[in-house]
C-alpha cells in the first residue's frame, strides 16, 4: 500500500520557477514548440499563492496550462495525480502535454498533490470519479445530477480545500456572475489556508480582480505582469456597460478577428 504523504509545514508557493530547456525540445516546427510565446523560450516565475493568467484565444495559455499539469504529474486531459479520466489512444487533437518533457522547475518544496481542472473534460472527470468511488465500494460523488455550474461549484468546494498546486483553465465556463463570486470565496479560502496554490487562466474579469493574485498578461510574446484595468478584456467591459448599444453598433461593424489556436 502506497504510504500517505504528509503534510508540508511551508506555504504555498510550491512551485517556484518554470522553464524551457532548449536542449530538450524535439522539433522546432511541431506544436507545441512552434507557438509564437515559445520563440525566444519561456521562463515563469510563481512569487504569489494565486498567478491568474489572461490573454486572448490563441496565445497559448491552456498549453502552457497543459504542460505544467502534465510536469507536476496530472493527465493533461484534467484530475489528480494518478487519474486517468481520458483515453487517449484515438485522439485527434494534440495536447499541450508534449511541452512537459521540455520543461524543467524549481520547487519548494516539490509537491504534486492536487488537481488539474479543464472545463472541457470536466463531463469525463465527473464521471471517471463516480465509476472509480462504485469500484472501490464507496458512494460516488455525482457532480452531474446538479446543474453545469453546480456541479462546477461543489467540485471545487470538495476537490480544492487541501495541501495542494491547483491548476484550473477558465474555471468560469459554467459560472454566471453571482457563481462566480461564489467561487471567489473558494478561491479567498484557498489562499487563507496558506496551503493552496493556483495557477489559473481565465476571460473573467470578475475572477481577474481577485485581490491577492499576481496577473499576468499572456501575448505572442510572453508574460507581463498588468493591472485588471490594463487588460483589454476589462476595457471591453467597461466600455460595453457605458454604452451597451453604442458599443455594439461599433464592435458589430468591425471585420471579424481570425480564430486562434487555443484558450
Amino acid at each position: 500500500m502506497a504510504r500517505k504523504q504528509r503534510p508540508i509545514r511551508l506555504p504555498a508557493p510550491y512551485l517556484r520557477r518554470v522553464w524551457l530547456d532548449e536542449e530538450r525540445i524535439p522539433r522546432r516546427d511541431r506544436y507545441p514548440f512552434n507557438l509564437p510565446l515559445l520563440r525566444d523560450g519561456l521562463d515563469l516565475t510563481f512569487d504569489s499563492a494565486i498567478t491568474v493568467i489572461v490573454g486572448e484565444n490563441g496565445t497559448g495559455k491552456s498549453t502552457i496550462l497543459e504542460g505544467i499539469a502534465s510536469f507536476a504529474g496530472y493527465d493533461d486531459a484534467g484530475g489528480g495525480k494518478g487519474y486517468a479520466p481520458v483515453d487517449h489512444s484515438h485522439a485527434l487533437e494534440v495536447m499541450g502535454g508534449s511541452l512537459a518533457g521540455a520543461l524543467r522547475a524549481s520547487w519548494l518544496p516539490k509537491i504534486t498533490r492536487g488537481w488539474f481542472f479543464r472545463a472541457e473534460s470536466f463531463f469525463s472527470v465527473a464521471r471517471y470519479l463516480d465509476e472509480m468511488a462504485l469500484l472501490y465500494g464507496g458512494p460516488p460523488p455525482d457532480f452531474l445530477s446538479h446543474s453545469h455550474g453546480e456541479g462546477f461549484l461543489r467540485f471545487f468546494e470538495e476537490r480544492c480545500d487541501s495541501q495542494g498546486i491547483f491548476i484550473l483553465d477558465e474555471p468560469e465556463s459554467a459560472l454566471s456572475p453571482t457563481r462566480q463570486i461564489e467561487f471567489l470565496k473558494i478561491l479567498r479560502r484557498m489562499d487563507r489556508s496558506g496551503v493552496c496554490q493556483v495557477i489559473m487562466a481565465t476571460h473573467s474579469p470578475m475572477l481577474m480582480a481577485y485581490p491577492n493574485a499576481r496577473l499576468l498578461q499572456l501575448t505572442n510574446a510572453g508574460f507581463q505582469a498588468t493591472r485588471l484595468e490594463d487588460t483589454e478584456h476589462f476595457t471591453l467591459w467597461r466600455a460595453f456597460c457605458a454604452d451597451p448599444a453604442g458599443f455594439l453598433d461599433k464592435r458589430m461593424a468591425e471585420e471579424p478577428c481570425e480564430a486562434g489556436i487555443d484558450g
